[in-house]
């Protein structure tokens, strides 16, 4: 499980990192005058050219590498409630590097999420002191019902 929620911590420093880039890069972007396809093609187009969207992009994308290699070592059900965590990360970032203000109700949000992914690593950590569960093929035919 210590690899398992070392990737995830890496991961979500790129999850983080990416989803605060892609918000300052927006942030830059002048909105569509009008929502036409060509004037969506030209904001596209600006988007390629903002280096905080491109970088974005790559994080979140080496973000999405780290998931995929969770989901593959670990249960869904414990990986993903886990990646709830970037909420954390984010708003904390959001707070320090994008100097947002974060009120009183929003921070109790951030610690719902906190005892929430404290309690899904307690379960994980349960269940591997009970060891394994023994699987519907090992106990053997069912007896039939009368």
């Amino acid at each position: 499980m210590a690899k398992l929620l070392t990737i995830l911590f890496v991961a979500l420093c790129f999850e983080t990192t990416g989803v605060i880039l892609l918000s300052k890069g927006l942030k830059t972007l002048p909105g569509p005058a009008h929502y036409s396809p060509g004037e969506i093609a030209r904001l596209v187009g600006r988007g390629f050219m903002s280096k905080h969207l491109v970088l974005g992009v790559a994080f979140e994308a080496v973000f999405f590498v780290g998931l995929l290699i969770m989901m593959s070592n670990g249960d869904v059900s414990f990986v993903w409630p886990l990646t709830s965590l970037t909420f954390v990360f984010s708003t904390i970032a959001a707070k320090f590097y994008l100097r947002e203000e974060i009120d009183g109700l929003r921070w109790a949000g951030v610690l719902l999420i906190v005892c929430g992914a404290g309690l899904i690593t307690f379960t994980e950590k349960r269940k591997e002191k009970a060891g394994p569960t023994p699987s519907l093929e090992a106990a053997g035919p069912a007896s039939p019902r009368l």
